[in-house]
């Protein structure tokens, strides 16, 4: 089980590929709060309802500084059939190796269905613009999960 991230820490750097396969790092976006989010599968029920919900949110959250990040353990060619698919504005980067997904505790142990299983826990990390981690939420929910991380921000 990787360790979780606490408000305070260095966010973890990485560098990973996008739906076009161009490389994205937490290091482009310093000096602005970046939410970097992670969720299980593309092309699934509850991460294309919260990809949708910060599709639509980006231009509120654009506005109060915010850059977003989505990562999946996904392939590029799967996150691009995803943003296509649902029209997603986002930036959506894959993470195959499930390295970037473990620094940030968001990989391990979780209940699914009443079982314990090993997956992609659904996690957002906010990060700050000096590259701090200013929230750390963990097991979110797909729903209504963008609507509450605006109204903590105070945004």
């Amino acid at each position: 089980m990787s360790e979780r991230l606490q408000p305070g820490d260095t966010a973890p750097a990485f560098t990973l590929p996008d739906a076009d396969g161009n490389e994205v790092s937490l290091a482009d976006h310093k000096g602005r709060k970046t939410i970097v989010y992670f969720y299980p599968a593309a092309l699934t029920p509850g991460c294309t309802k919260q990809a949708c919900d910060f599709t639509d949110n980006l231009d509120v959250l654009a506005e109060a500084g915010y850059d977003v990040i989505g990562v999946s353990p996904d392939k590029p060619e799967k996150l691009a059939k995803f943003r296509e698919k649902e029209h997603l504005k986002v930036t959506l980067v894959g993470d195959p190796d499930k390295k970037v997904l473990e620094a940030y505790g968001a990989f391990g142990e979780k209940k699914l269905y009443g079982k314990v299983v090993t997956g992609v826990i659904r996690s957002t990390i906010v990060v700050d613009e000096d590259g701090k981690v200013e929230r750390a939420l963990y097991n979110v929910k797909a729903t209504g999960h963008v609507a509450k991380i605006i109204k903590d921000l105070g945004i």
